[in-house]
């Protein structure tokens, strides 16, 4: 077991955030116009970060899993969301300032007051401080009354010392109408998943009606936060990649989970918030097997999420995954995890896994009389009970006119199992009425007999687990994993991107301004552009070293300097930016040596080891002569 009030060395978020705005990663929204709370612009670094992150998420799900990827609107009709259930449940609590009517969201204002309490009392008995760690923990689950009950008991006031209202449900949806007339409803949609289950019934379709299977989309989501902060991390719009993964609910295996079943993970479990506080590492098969994770396929996306979150780069020991309490988690649901990522604001909440069962298409089915169910070939044929139904279309007619036929269908597939047909129809036949899809039905509109069929194929509803990641969050938090400061400087900062997911992967440095620089200068650029790996040049005045550590803070992970040994022999200096190692090769050598690590083919270290080194601030020259290879140093940063 390991605690979760870990520490660790103190984050400098001060300077952290003035590199972000002075880089141009991120600056708030209309900033000349005062801004507006929750909504940010990312610049170049920033923008570039994104793609390649969003590049390596698609490559990493969408094409090793095979999944369907669409792109669905972002207006969203009210009915969609009613049928949903966000309409009337997508809500936060919610309190007021009572002399200023200041708005703020009551589990977050619970939470900073325990924290608060907490770091005033660093002497406080460790039984008390963890009786206030469990309530906070909690906080997001409680009924309005009973935050409410909290909030008094912690002394809970507003920053200007005033009391608040008491806590009521607030809708965070943004409302808007569709058309002129502005009579129908809609809203710009909370989440990207309902594109994707509305569209079930065409993906199945396309898909040769196998299952399993799972249909992925990346866009935008909207939501009207109460009160929000943390920069990037609460924010009102901001970028989604969901997963829906349709399964047989009788079969949740993973065909692909033996490949990460000793992926280890640190786990949360609903059972430990409650009682020790602390997290355990284990394997995922480990957690499948003993139940603590529903299923395989649940796992396996558990798995291949800290895989992911690996491969950009965060830090492993500050990714957890945090099993939800039975009070957190809808009616539905059968087992729901948050990859959970610590930065400077603490452990926060960056990509939900949930096992959300039938549900969804269940709803949407029932509210649009539309079959969205899947098909199952069986081993054997077998025998089952039905009803066969002989429908009085006449009378169906008179009373349903055009619905004739949706009364009829629904009838008729109630009747496919027996089971299920009996209850309702010793009801209808006992009161002499019963409703089916929202119809009242009489006995006299059919009659039936008590059959035996024999089926070759099973239909049913699949069940849905869901990934969803919030891009916004995973983007910070890795800014912030990435952020360091040179062991013997620490006003030279620098951010350690992986150089997948760098932005920019290389800078070319001409030694000094001199023309006869400028043609190897553009040959090196172009041949890594062709590559399509994103580089710049920096021909300013500044001296080498200073040009490297503006280069380093942006995070860019390699820089080739061309000098007048360049122009004589066509050799250049690789360096690299976290050892700030570097060798020196033929021009085309350090290319192809630049494209394969950017690919993921092989590391500087391996390429450093290979050539042989000379330690830091050292260079291994190379020269493709055919002679071999001789070393000497370079020059010092």
């Amino acid at each position: 077991l390991i605690a979760t009030q870990d520490t660790g060395p103190k984050f400098d978020r001060e300077s952290f955030d003035g590199m972000l705005i002075r880089k141009f990663f991120v600056v708030p929204s209309f900033e000349i116009h005062g801004g507006v709370a929750g909504l940010f612009d990312l610049g170049p670094p920033a923008c570039g970060l994104k793609a390649n992150i969003l590049a390596m998420w698609r490559e990493h799900f969408v094409l090793q899993e095979s999944m369907l990827e669409m792109d669905c609107t972002n207006l969203t009709p009210h009915a969609v969301l009613k049928t949903s259930g966000h309409v009337d449940r997508f809500t936060d609590l919610m309190v007021k300032d009572l002399e200023n009517g200041q708005c703020f969201r009551a589990d977050k204002l619970l939470e900073d007051t325990i924290d608060n309490l907490i770091d005033s009392n660093p002497t406080m008995d460790p039984s008390t401080r963890d009786a206030h760690l469990l309530v906070q923990r909690q906080a997001d689950a409680y009924t309005p009354a009973e935050i409410d009950a909290l909030l008094a008991k912690y002394e809970c006031k507003s920053p200007e010392g005033n009391a608040f209202s008491p806590s009521f449900p607030f809708n965070l949806m943004f409302k808007t109408t569709i058309g002129p007339e502005g009579t129908a409803a809609a809203y710009l949609r909370p989440e990207t998943a309902q594109g994707l289950f509305v569209n079930f019934k065409r993906l199945v379709e396309f898909n040769a009606g196998k299952l399993p299977f799972a249909a992925a989309q990346i866009g935008l989501g909207f939501r009207n936060e109460i009160s929000p902060k943390g920069g990037l991390l609460r924010v009102r719009e901001f970028c989604m990649a969901e997963i829906e993964h349709f399964t047989d609910p009788e079969d949740k295996s993973y065909p692909r989970f033996e490949l990460v079943k000793d992926k280890v993970m640190t786990l949360f479990s609903s059972e430990n918030q409650l009682s020790t506080g602390k997290t355990e590492v284990m394997t995922i098969g480990s957690a499948v097997a003993s139940g603590l994770v529903d299923n395989e396929t649940l796992g396996f996306f558990l798995a291949r999420t800290q895989q992911f979150c690996e491969r950009i780069g965060m830090d492993p020991s500050r990714v957890r995954f945090r099993q939800h309490l039975k009070t957190e988690m809808a009616h539905y649901a059968c087992d729901c995890w948050d990859l959970e990522i610590k930065s400077s604001y603490g452990w926060t909440e960056c990509a939900g896994h949930a096992d959300r069962s039938a549900y969804d298409l269940t709803v949407h089915s029932k509210a649009t009389k539309t079959d969205l169910v899947a098909t199952k070939q069986l081993e054997k044929p077998v025998d089952v009970e039905i009803a066969k139904v002989k429908h009085n279309r006449k009378e169906l007619g008179a009373v349903f006119k055009g619905d004739q036929r949706t009364v009829a269908n629904a009838i008729d597939e109630l009747a496919e199992n027996w089971d299920d047909f009996e209850p309702w129809v010793t009801k209808l036949e006992a009161e002499g009425k019963n409703t089916i899809q929202g119809f009242e039905v009489t006995k006299s509109m059919f009659t039936y007999q008590r059959k035996t069929k024999k089926v070759q194929e099973r239909k049913f509803t699949p069940s849905v687990i869901e990934p969803s990641f919030g891009i916004g969050r995973i983007l910070y938090s890795l800014l912030e994993h990435s952020f360091d400061v040179r062991k013997d400087d620490e006003q030279r900062t620098f951010l350690k991107f992986k150089p997948a997911v760098a932005p920019v992967k290389c800078i070319v440095l001409p030694l000094q301004k001199d023309k006869c620089f400028v043609p190897l200068v553009e040959e090196i650029k172009g041949s890594l552009m062709s590559r399509n790996l994103a580089t710049k040049v920096d021909a300013s005045t500044a001296s080498l070293g200073k040009r490297y550590s503006r280069a380093d803070e942006i995070g860019i992970p390699f820089a080739i300097t061309v000098d007048y040994d360049s122009v004589a022999g066509r050799t250049a200096t690789l360096r690299d930016r976290d050892s700030m190692e570097q060798i020196r090769a033929d021009i085309d050598v350090v290319v192809d040596l630049v494209e394969d690590i950017c690919r993921e083919k092989t590391t500087f270290e391996e390429a450093r080891r290979k050539l042989g080194g000379m330690g830091e601030n050292k260079s291994v020259e190379v020269e493709n002569t055919g002679r071999g290879m001789f070393s000497r140093p370079a020059a010092k940063e």
